[in-house]
């Protein structure tokens, strides 16, 4: 069920208690994870967080901590399956779900007692009525008795005709029950979407108490922004959550600037602007910046070489020098940097890019640390998805989350060069995509399958890397293409994910049209060709639109795949 008020019905509940915390590995679900584990502090809740990547490590983690714990808080995970199909709980024990997946399972929206769902109450949902999809069990009726004292056989007869006709009316009453469920069902679960931040939940949760600092605020404008960066919203979306967080920004930025009231340069200070949308670009030079950003990327096609003197006409246009745009961004010239966003933007119009600018919010820790929430999103989510095995499996997740924090400024850092080498490896396998035509027309989709030996293919084993390749690739081959057919399909992507035991993992993402309401129909369709094809596939990610599948089964899975979109 909804939880209409998260303080009574959620915080005050758990604040007595022993929770248990299973948290998601997305940079949204650790930043919610922050704001809580904050809360928790402050009023000396025991908790043990769990890290969970897919419904394995979730079932795994519930059957070891059910004994010990009475209340389970799900961070973007369990709202879009049947939780107490999966996981078979005690009656005493509660689950509280904050997660952004949708649609929402209707179960877990029904059930009173043990679920409940800390969902944003403005979140467009649009559950099915309870009546429409739950019935209950009607007794089988019992056979009318063939004698009865005194009575007439005509009237028997009469009697028993009457309960047949009856009987089947009710059945066929029920039948299109049955059959208008179903469709209902269908057409609520057919697209998987993306709600409200759950970082942004949680934080109204901590202003709703008075309890909310400035570093909770910053903690949600980065799960929030991991949501635009990982393109799970819409921009219409995006922009009225940042204006929501403006307000909160205004009223804990404030600043009196006289002489009694100025505060120490090494105090935090969040601030909202319009900026460029330029991959870490204050901490790298311009010119990689440019070349290793999906939208700049894809629009000047940096791929060809007709794409690389367009860019230097770019710079040309703009009048900066190549010896400045090469260097590291600080060290640029003062005079150059000053009028930097105005003299990109106005050349950007000039060549076709007419969404350089996006608003944002930045962060400054005293005079050297100024970081954009994108910074934050690229470098978390870099340290999570780390390919070098440093120790057990939770260092990544363990590493991620400090970096959050303000005073690990290292492996922030650590996050961000993490985090340019993964945007270059992204840049140099959508440009061997695209001039070697492995992108390829299969009807009702594209498709492209990286193989064994390709460079930084163990990168691609990971869900968060894969997506990303998959848009960035996609968008670029929709500027590539003269097909105007191919310009509105969808994308199936794969990669080998073990090649021991011989595995891939695959990826379907939806157009990329500008009307593109970020709906994913691939979930169901992955499922059901798995299903008719008897396909060996594992959907363990909490992300429907992302399967494990076996290598010699991936041929007849797209054949299926190709059956059921055509």
């Amino acid at each position: 069920m909804f939880v209409s008020d998260c303080r009574r019905e959620f915080y005050d509940l758990i604040v007595t208690q022993r929770v248990l915390l299973l948290v998601a590995s997305d940079v949204d679900a650790l930043c919610a994870c922050k704001i809580l584990q904050a809360l928790f502090q402050c009023d000396h809740v025991q908790y043990t967080l769990v890290p969970v990547s897919g419904w394995q490590e979730l079932e795994t983690a519930f059957l070891e901590h059910k004994d010990q714990f009475k209340y389970f808080v799900l961070i973007n995970c369990g709202a879009n399956v049947d939780l107490l199909e999966i996981l078979q709980p005690e009656e005493d024990t509660f689950f509280f779900v904050c997660d952004s997946h949708r649609p929402i399972n209707v179960v877990n929206v029904y059930n009173d007692t043990q679920i409940k769902l800390l969902v944003k109450q403005d979140d467009d949902l649009d559950v099915p009525a309870y009546d429409d999809i739950f019935r209950d069990e009607e007794d089988e009726e019992e056979d009318s008795e063939n004698e009865s004292d005194g009575s007439e056989p005509s009237e028997k007869r009469r009697r028993f005709e009457e309960e047949v006709i009856e009987r089947t009316m009710k059945r066929r009453q029920r039948r299109e029950w049955e059959a208008r469920r179903r469709e209902i069902l269908f057409d609520y679960e057919q697209y998987e979407y993306h709600g409200t931040s759950s970082a942004m939940v949680m934080f109204d949760l901590a202003w709703i108490m008075s309890k909310d600092l400035n570093d909770m605020l910053w903690w949600a404008i980065v799960g929030l922004t991991d949501q635009w960066v990982q393109d799970k919203i819409t921009q219409m979306k995006y922009v009225t959550d940042i204006g929501i967080l403006q307000r909160h920004v205004s009223r804990h930025n404030h600043r009196n600037e006289d002489e009694e009231n100025s505060l120490s340069i090494d105090c935090m200070r969040i601030a909202f602007e319009y900026d460029l949308r330029l991959a870490l670009y204050q901490h790298w030079s311009l010119y990689e910046s440019l070349c290793n950003t999906s939208y700049t990327s894809a629009s000047f096609k940096l791929w060809s070489v007709q794409g690389q003197k367009r860019l230097q006409e770019f710079l040309a246009d703009m009048g900066l020098p190549l010896k400045q745009v090469k260097q590291k961004f600080n060290s640029m010239d003062m005079s150059l940097k000053e009028n930097l966003r105005e003299m990109i933007e106005e050349s950007a119009n000039k060549f076709g890019m007419k969404d350089l600018r996006v608003q944002t919010f930045s962060i400054h820790f005293g005079f050297k640390n100024k970081f954009s929430a994108s910074d934050i999103v690229y470098a978390t989510t870099s340290l999570m998805e780390n390919t070098e095995k440093e120790g057990p499996e939770t260092t990544n997740f363990i590493k991620a989350l400090d970096s959050l924090s303000r005073g690990n400024l290292d492996k922030l850092h650590q996050g961000l060069d993490l985090a340019k080498k993964q945007l270059r490896a992204i840049q140099q396998t959508v440009a061997s995509c695209i001039c070697t035509n492995l992108v390829i027309s299969q009807g009702p989709f594209l498709y492209c399958s990286l193989m064994e030996g390709t460079p930084d293919v163990k990168l691609f084993s990971k869900p968060v890397s894969l997506c990303l390749l998959s848009k960035y690739l996609l968008k670029s081959f929709v500027c590539s293409t003269k097909n105007k057919r191919c310009k509105l399909l969808p994308l199936v992507m794969a990669a080998p994910m073990d090649v021991e035991q011989g595995t891939v993992i695959m990826v379907g993402i939806p157009p990329e049209t500008e009307s593109s309401d970020k709906k994913n129909f691939f979930g169901r369709a992955f499922e059901k060709a798995a299903d008719s094809t008897n396909s060996r596939t594992l959907h363990n990610h909490f992300e429907m639109s992302i399967i494990e599948l076996k290598t010699e089964d991936r041929s007849k899975f797209l054949d299926a795949l190709i059956a059921l979109l055509s």
